[in-house]
């Protein structure tokens, strides 16, 4: 193939954390391949796995990192009421989680239960939770293995920081009340496609014309792929499992290169 690899690609599909930046700053040159990402006519949209941040949320800090081009937010917190309605209809939720969480799942008509009343539960909900307690932990193993269907934003293992730390993720919480309870989770987030399909709708885009960039495969690349996106792995320390990506890059220089706009 001559000329850029990506030239023919009118869309591209962003991932957050640990992609476009790791904590509070971006990763290096990510800004400007954005903005010529975006002078160049294509499309853009961004998508996070993060369970405690609404779609607004990830908008502001887009716009303070002088990205002011993100119309096309996603996260879980959008679905997450639809798909336990979807699913189970108007459910009384045991949340274990961020505040966000729970008010996304209110909005959507559920009730939410307190750790204390997880009898009650028909649902349990479980994203990154920083005041997590062994009581409420056991609150969600115990209605889970009850029968309230599991449900989780995602399963990333780790939730990425500045200088190569990390937290533990979303996942890993989740995993926990799983194996505790003997069951296995309904994950709404990526790899699953709801949010791929939503990026998809907003930028008006066939899969075929449209890149996912991030730095999970498990997660961006293989969710991706199933639905017949380009994708760009977006691996710093060149360290990269063979044949799951379209391409894989180690800085955002190289990927505006290989988009035709650098």
């Amino acid at each position: 193939m001559s000329g850029p690899i990506l030239a023919g690609v009118r869309g591209f599909v962003f991932d957050l954390d640990g992609c476009l930046w790791s904590g509070s700053a971006l990763n290096p040159g990510a800004g400007e391949a954005l903005a010529a990402l975006h002078g160049a006519g294509r499309g853009l949209a961004f998508l996070t796995n993060n369970s405690r941040a609404t779609a607004e949320d990830i908008r502001r800090r887009l716009h303070a990192h002088g990205v002011t081009f993100a119309e096309h937010t996603l996260t879980p917190l959008e679905i997450i009421g639809g798909v336990i309605a979807g699913r189970f209809g108007p459910s009384r939720v045991l949340v274990i989680g961020a505040p966000e969480l729970g008010e996304a799942i209110a909005r959507a008509g559920h009730v939410i239960v307190e750790p204390k009343d997880y009898r009650r539960a028909t649902v349990v909900a479980v994203g990154n939770d920083f005041d997590l307690t062994y009581e409420r932990l056991t609150a969600a193993a115990r209605a889970a293995a009850a029968g309230a269907p599991l449900v989780t934003p995602n399963v990333d293992p780790r939730l990425p920081l500045e200088g190569g730390e990390f937290l533990p993720g979303c996942g890993a919480l989740a995993e926990a009340v799983a194996l505790a309870a003997g069951v296995r989770p309904i994950v709404v987030g990526k790899p699953e496609p709801p949010l791929f399909r939503i990026a998809l709708e907003r930028l008006g885009l066939e899969p075929t014309a449209t890149a996912m960039v991030g730095d999970s495969v498990p997660s961006d690349i293989r969710g991706a792929r199933a639905l017949g996106m380009r994708t760009v792995l977006y691996a710093p320390d060149g360290e990269a499992p063979a044949g799951e990506a379209d391409l894989i890059v180690r800085s955002f220089p190289e990927l505006a290169r290989a988009a035709g706009v650098a």
